[in-house]
């Protein structure tokens, strides 16, 4: 059958691809995606904004309801389950990246526990099931990001998970619920009308409720779509339609499923060793080797009137230029303060975004010392970009270091025992340590689990830990045991 138009082709993508279709490869990555996102996440719980959005939550209500990760005694209609699973993801800005830029994870997989629960089904929703959802998911959002040129950039407009995680969102869902192909057309246009926010609301708490907003509108449209609330039917074909988000959009029919690859398979995503802007790891990483320099490892740093000037070789890339930060989204947005708090400290945490650090008297010392420069070859581009650094001290000696790839990106990927690690240090802040480990072999054997109610009942959790012990973030003892996540 000829296909007619793009957004067909997206439908027909959606509603045909079966398990078989997946590969290992595929499998084995979006299974480290789903074990790191359910790590931030649960880790997101502890965040203002979280507290903030759950809140306002709790004014719905319905007889059908959702975990909410972590919280043993709080249950959500499932758009709003997925709503704030969505914004904790997101909170900390510590959720895979992907190329071209967004996050793909954070608007599907919150979109996928809640639905798990939310309808019956017989038989159950497997582990496979939740895989393919997955990853049609974020194949939907790869193969939008690739129609535009502007999108291979860090963004400059929109937020992309705002822009095509919605579609994405809708995707999952529609796959999980088993829409026909029409009604997963349907969804796509009601999605495109839920799709976009500005860059403005970077740094602030308002930036992760573009991921929850993604995910809790991708179900909305889905439900509109099978209740037969009908859009566009070429939405993805218009420049007046998803072509309003990119300023050189240019779409293009799918291959048939008979000749389908997985974008997952061609392009990895990055796992972040601490929760800031992706571009700033570049930066920290060629921090950490000038600091090698500049004092014994894991020593303390002289003093910081010993340094002269700082100068990062960047790119251009204006949300991230934040060169005073007073909180901590916008620290997580510095490349300033990435490179200064890893000169002093040797090594980036949770807490090195608390206030109090922001704010240390050498921090902001060192932050008037700080200057950017923008060679031309250095591009705002994930696959591409790099970070030099020179540090003069007062005595004009010189210290340069460069980072190409930071551990963690793509093409230098987290080892599975350092993402294991890090989902230890991030779930035992809400969880107890037997359903942390239960969840870490839950997720890796997803594939083969029966019934998705396995996973989300251990997501609900119990009563957090309560030794002090068992709060990463407040004990050095464990988030130094975890040195190639903690020192770069």
């Amino acid at each position: 059958m000829m296909l007619k138009s793009v957004t067909e082709s997206f439908a027909s993508l959606i509603h045909g691809l079966k398990a078989g279709h997946l590969t290992d490869s595929v499998i084995q990555k979006s299974k480290r995606m789903i074990l790191d996102t359910l790590g931030v996440g649960l880790l997101g719980t502890s965040t203002g904004v979280f507290h903030k959005v759950s809140q306002y939550s709790k004014i719905y209500s319905s007889n059908t309801s959702s975990t909410v990760w972590g919280q043993s005694d709080f249950r959500l209609p499932p758009t709003y389950a997925a709503f704030v699973n969505g914004v904790a993801i997101h909170s900390m800005d510590f959720d895979d990246t992907w190329h071209p830029a967004t996050h793909p994870s954070g608007a599907v997989l919150p979109v996928l526990t809640a639905l798990t629960e939310a309808l019956p089904q017989s038989p159950k929703f497997s582990g496979l099931d939740l895989l393919l959802a997955f990853n049609v998911g974020v194949e939907v959002q790869g193969r939008l990001m690739h129609f535009s040129k502007e999108a291979n950039d860090i963004p400059r407009r929109f937020h992309p998970p705002s822009v095509v995680g919605t579609l994405g969102s809708a995707a999952a869902a529609s796959k999980f619920l088993g829409l026909s192909l029409p009604k997963c057309q349907e969804a796509l246009a009601i999605a495109a009308s839920y799709a976009g926010a500005p860059m403005a609301n970077a740094a602030t708490e308002t930036k992760p409720l573009h991921m929850g907003n993604a995910a809790r509108n991708g179900i909305e449209a889905t439900l509109l779509a099978m209740l037969g609330l009908q859009g566009n039917q070429r939405v993805l074909d218009l420049e007046r339609g998803f072509g309003a988000f990119y300023a050189n959009y240019s779409p293009k029919v799918l291959p048939s499923l008979d000749s389908h690859t997985w974008l997952l398979d061609q392009q990895d995503v990055a796992f972040k060793s601490f929760p800031a802007h992706l571009a700033t790891h570049w930066v920290a990483e060629a921090a950490g080797a000038v600091r090698k320099h500049l004092g014994p490892p894991g020593g303390i740093l002289f003093p910081a009137d010993h340094i002269k000037k700082i100068v990062l070789r960047i790119p251009d890339v204006q949300y991230v230029n934040r060169p005073f930060p007073d909180s901590e989204h916008e620290a997580r947005h510095s490349f300033q303060y990435v490179a200064c708090a890893m000169l002093l400290d040797g090594c980036i945490t949770v807490p090195s975004f608390h206030k109090p650090q922001i704010h240390r008297p050498q921090v902001r010392e060192l932050l008037g010392k700080v200057e950017l420069e923008h060679p031309p070859d250095n591009q705002p581009n994930f696959n591409s970009l790099y970070c030099e650094i020179s540090v003069t001290l007062q005595d004009r000696s010189t210290f340069t270091e460069r980072s190409d790839t930071f551990y963690g990106h793509w093409r230098k990927p987290l080892s599975q025992e350092d993402l294991r690690g890090k989902f230890r240090v991030n779930a035992s802040r809400t969880l107890s340590w037997d359903t942390v480990e239960s969840l870490i072999k839950v997720v890796e054997k997803l594939e083969d689990l029966e019934d998705c109610s396995v996973l989300t009942t251990l997501l609900k959790g119990s009563s957090p830990p309560e030794e002090a012990s068992k709060y990463p973030e407040d004990n050095p003892s464990i988030a130094q045991s975890l040195p190639s996540l903690t020192n770069m």
